[in-house]
């Protein structure tokens, strides 16, 4: 009886209903990955309804994730202070509230800014799930509820642009921003009603000058890339200054939270090699699963002819191999360890997009379900066991600080994804496509080389003006152009596949195997 009231004592909070609280975890986690997701299959209907260009469409993206990523930290020690509890029903309102704002938006200026406000509340959420279950489970429990999470996550990821696609066949676009409103609004009533309450009893200060210099920085770098990647030129001083700013801003902001006795980023963590590495591999694993997202989607879309719901469709092999992967990776880290398990699975990333150059534009559906496949797995095996990585090494008391480290990794990993493969695919299309659009009257001769869905879109408008020889040798231009984008689309999945296999070598040399752990776990 004695054993049984200490171990009742020793219990976290809510650790009774503990699975109740996950699976509400769960549900504020699919709300703010969807709402970013969901976006993606959207992406060529915005262009075509708002007459939004590429950098719009990169920026529409980047907006919340930038955000994201920047507020992170804030709301990490916000929710440490006040209690995370507190903190996801904030950021679930604010994330619904401006979810309805961006699906009523005119213009592509409009919606950026919607989306920047939908990444104040997401940044609020997505790393509060996380230290709410850190604070929830003990250690022997943990890896597994991580594997759920990490699962969840990986379900959202495709399933959003498959809900994305489901709405827009009966909907206008902006209908995609509606779809997480009701969930948001049950999250909230399972938060309140289920998560207890959590607190750092000796919280941190706020840093607003650390949190305003990294959004600015990034926001410097991101901007540099995505207007290098519109073709302005590399040297140019629309380019230079912000790219080589940013840099530079980035540089000071980890100097000043070097010496801040209370930093927006705990910088010291990345002091210790496993999380570093593990920090690392988060980063290279959405940079590679966001920026080919970008670009899969105008493939489908734009070459293979789908339609927003055949799209999304099309992505479901990377749902559920990031979903079966997701908590089995846990188990297998357990056993093989993390090194062994994470470098199996970039393995699998970077075969699949080098898998990418078998694509065409008439290649059998199979094909691409198999490469998709293979990509999920591998995306799978990494999410959990670098997450748990990185968590281990934080304190409970803690956990907002370093899952907002977590988070923030694999959003700036995200957002340079889609500005730099974004930018590679649409530098390279134009490129390709040469000469090629002087068949076009010069009214839309220069928006139809930004991007496939623009180029089609040009096409059709000259079909519809009603001149035939006009029609007939525009309509000559849809093969250049799909072969184009091809030529473009296999180009970025090598550079995919290169930041795959540099988180191979990362993980093999320093993220801890599974020796290494028993050692830790003994001493």
């Amino acid at each position: 009886m004695t054993t049984d009231r200490t171990a009742a004592e020793e219990a976290p909070p809510g650790y009774a209903r503990r699975w109740w609280v996950l699976a509400t975890m769960t549900v504020c986690l699919l709300v703010v990955i969807m709402g970013n997701t969901i976006l993606n299959v959207a992406l060529p209907t915005l262009q075509r309804d708002l007459g939004a260009s590429q950098a719009e469409l990169q920026w529409a993206v980047d907006a919340y994730i930038l955000v994201f990523a920047g507020l992170l930290f804030s709301w990490g020690v916000i929710g440490d202070r006040i209690g995370r509890r507190r903190v996801l029903v904030i950021g679930l309102s604010i994330f619904a509230v401006a979810s309805v704002m961006a699906a009523l938006s005119d213009s592509p200026a409009e919606l950026i800014a919607w989306r920047a406000v939908m990444g104040v509340g997401g940044a609020a959420v997505q790393p509060t799930t996380l230290a709410v279950i850190t604070n929830v489970f003990p250690g022997p429990e943990r890896g597994r509820a991580i594997g759920v999470w990490a699962g969840t996550a990986g379900i959202a990821v495709a399933g959003g642009p498959l809900a994305g696609g489901a709405v827009l066949e009966h909907f206008w676009w902006g209908a995609v921003f509606l779809v997480g409103v009701p969930v948001a609004v049950l999250g909230i009533v399972g938060v309140l009603a289920i998560v207890p309450e959590s607190k750092d009893p000796h919280p941190g200060r706020l840093d607003v000058p650390g949190v305003l210099l990294s959004i600015v920085a990034l926001g410097g770098i991101v901007y540099g890339i995505i207007r290098g990647g519109e073709g302005a030129g590399w040297t140019t001083p629309g380019v230079l200054v912000p790219l080589v700013g940013g840099l530079l801003l980035l540089g000071l902001f980890v100097q000043l939270q070097r010496r801040s006795a209370h930093p927006a980023l705990d910088v010291t963590l990345f002091r210790n090699p496993a999380f570093s590495a593990a920090a690392a591999a988060l980063g290279l694993n959405f940079f590679a699963l966001l920026g080919a997202t970008f670009y899969v989607v105008f493939y489908l879309q734009g070459v293979l002819g789908y339609s927003p719901l055949q799209a999304g469709a099309t992505l479901i092999p990377v749902a559920l191999g990031m979903a079966i992967m997701g908590p089995r990776s846990s188990v297998l880290a357990e056993r093989y360890g993390a090194k062994a398990v994470c470098a199996v699975g970039f393995a699998l990333i970077t075969s699949s997009f080098l898998g990418f150059q078998l694509l065409g534009a008439d290649s059998p559906l199979w094909l691409l379900l198999v490469i998709l496949s293979v990509q999920g797995l591998g995306m799978g095996s990494v999410m959990a066991p670098a997450t748990e990585s990185i968590m281990s090494v934080v304190p409970r008391e803690k956990a907002g600080a370093g899952a907002a480290v977590n988070n923030s990794v694999r959003q700036v990993g995200g957002a340079l994804g889609v500005a730099i493969l974004g930018s590679l695919l649409g530098g390279t299309y134009t490129a390709n496509l040469g000469n090629a659009t002087d068949v076009l009257p010069a009214e839309v001769r220069e928006q139809a080389g930004e991007s496939i869905v623009s180029t089609l879109q040009a096409i059709g408008q000259v079909g519809e003006a009603g001149d035939p020889e006009a029609a007939a040798a525009a309509a000559g231009l849809v093969e250049p152009a799909q072969e184009a984008f091809v030529d473009a689309m296999h180009i970025t999945a090598i550079g995919t596949a290169g930041a795959g296999a540099i988180a191979v070598v990362v993980v093999l040399v320093w993220l801890p195997g599974r020796r290494d752990r028993v050692a830790a776990a003994t001493r």
